[in-house]
């Protein structure tokens, strides 16, 4: 695909920076690691454990069906799911672990993933079976050839495939329907770390993954700690919690969601935070911030040694490779990003690659076109 004209200026976004309580000193163009929950997500939070402080008892005993409530609400709004096959979870990290331990893999059985996954959601599949690494280079031009190399990795062991919906670094979709589609006919078991997905796609369930699950915190405006894992019917009865309750007599997806006297706030104000975004018009929204993601891209891609990468149209998110060398382990890549933070008020995100890392910018209500002028002008400092 082509890059944006450098010249588009996204308009801001009404209202949208009022909506949150970010420093107005740091240009937060990273709002796919983290999130940011506006106003009145917080507000309702904030009253929810007011009402747990105010009588425990009452909170605690009926919270089981009141997050049953809350888990119907978000279910509209990701497409209509079934809300029976949707579980409160905290992160993705938790969704693979639960994921993983419902499918029964016999010795010798194989995990394919991408060398794009994400650390802690590749180490679950590692401590359960051997694991086959697919690599994914982040030029490969669009989603049949991302499709096509997965495909090519499969092995006669490989029992289940273990995949990005988007991809955290890179910024695109990898685990597309035809994709798992064709993983489907081939007899695997698909798991979709649909990290970033909720908020930023339409309908972010419409793969038909065998599990998914997803963050609301990231771009569905929920407090932290809020995430969805979304299982296909004929493998809800194998879904156990990863420490037991007692609601594991109900079974998946109260045995999941239930954990006693844990903080359930965030979880019951999480449907607070789509129904903001269908407030502000989700499409409007997306459409966007991913017109800021493009003009950053567009601006940084004038720099000189940085090469966007290919994208998904529609994104929040856009990625470019940074000059050779730079970047090229954790560590390096983690000093980067704190330089820039530190020294120009600048949140981006700066992932590790072997040979040259990456630069990824985010688009998002609060955002404005000046943020990623500044970014583009600071930027070269930091790569002499």
């Amino acid at each position: 695909m082509t890059a944006p004209h450098a010249s588009i200026r996204p308009a801001e976004f009404a209202g949208g920076r009022a909506l949150f309580g970010l420093d107005p000193a740091v240009a937060h163009l990273n709002h796919g690691s983290f999130g940011a929950v506006p106003h009145p997500v917080r507000e309702l939070q904030a009253a929810l454990t007011a009402e747990a402080h105010a009588d425990p008892d009452a909170f605690f005993i009926g919270a089981a069906d009141r997050l049953a409530a809350a888990r119907t609400r978000i279910a509209a709004r990701l497409g209509g799911a079934d809300p029976d096959g949707l579980a409160f979870i905290s992160n993705a990290t938790e969704g693979a672990n639960i994921a993983l331990d419902a499918i029964a893999l016999a010795e010798g059985d194989e995990i394919l993933v991408t060398d794009h996954g994400y650390g802690t959601v590749v180490d679950a599949a590692a401590r359960r079976a051997r694991v086959t690494t697919v690599a994914l280079d982040p030029l490969l031009p669009d989603e049949d050839a991302v499709r096509e190399t997965v495909l090519a990795g499969l092995t006669p062991r490989t029992k289940v495939a273990l995949l990005d919906h988007i991809s955290s670094p890179t910024a695109r979709v990898i685990a597309s329907p035809r994709l798992l589609a064709d993983l489907r006919a081939r007899g695997v078991t698909t798991v979709v770390d649909g990290a970033h997905a909720p908020g930023a796609l339409a309908d972010p369930l419409g793969g038909g993954a065998d599990f998914w699950f997803g963050n609301l915190h990231k771009w569905g405006y929920a407090p932290s700690g809020t995430a969805i894992l979304a299982v296909a019917p004929g493998h809800r009865d194998r879904v156990r919690a990863l420490v037991p309750s007692w609601e594991d007599h109900h079974g998946f997806p109260r045995s999941v969601e239930y954990r006693a006297t844990v903080d359930y706030t965030g979880w019951l104000a999480a449907p607070e935070g789509l129904d903001l975004l269908e407030r502000l018009d989700a499409a409007k929204v997306r459409a966007h911030n991913s017109a800021l993601a493009a003009h950053g891209a567009a601006l940084l891609a004038r720099i000189p040694g940085l090469t966007p990468l290919p994208y998904t149209e529609g994104l929040p998110m856009r990625a470019l490779r940074l000059p050779a060398g730079t970047a090229a382990t954790r560590e390096d890549a983690t000093v980067l990003r704190e330089r820039i933070a530190e020294e120009a008020g600048i949140r981006v995100l700066i992932w590790p690659w072997a040979g040259g890392g990456g630069i990824r910018v985010c688009g998002q209500v609060y955002n404005r076109a000046e943020e990623y002028e500044r970014l583009a002008e600071v930027l070269p400092a930091y790569l002499g």
